[in-house]
């Protein structure tokens, strides 16, 4: 079966822009700003990136991102390492909503 998401819809990106060029084009500026230097560099706004790419399980942006880091001389291993961060952040989220279900049996009480 093939897959629902396929890298060469990744190009069609800004099929979008043609029901409304006006607001893609403040998102592209918005966007292009945010991943410019600041007081962060590109290379940690890529690591975020790709690392909220696979937290949000959004394939074309763990696509893209993947081939951004790669293209920045990003190892697989930092690319690893801030996946990683992103898992066990969501990972703990998780736990921590535990308190929501202490919250629902107290309330049982």
């Amino acid at each position: 079966m093939p897959s629902y998401y396929m890298s060469e819809d990744l190009a069609r990106f800004g099929d979008i822009s043609k029901t409304n060029p006006k607001l893609f084009d403040l998102f592209l500026t918005w966007y292009s700003t945010t991943m410019q230097k600041g007081v962060l560099d590109e290379k940690t706004k890529k690591l975020i990136a790709l690392a909220v790419a696979f937290a949000i399980q959004e394939p074309y942006c763990i696509d893209s991102y993947t081939s951004a880091c790669t293209d920045s001389g990003i190892s697989p291993e930092e690319m690893a390492e801030a996946v990683n961060v992103a898992a066990v952040i969501r990972g703990g989220g998780t736990i921590a909503h535990w308190v929501q279900a202490c919250n629902a049996i107290a309330r049982k009480d």
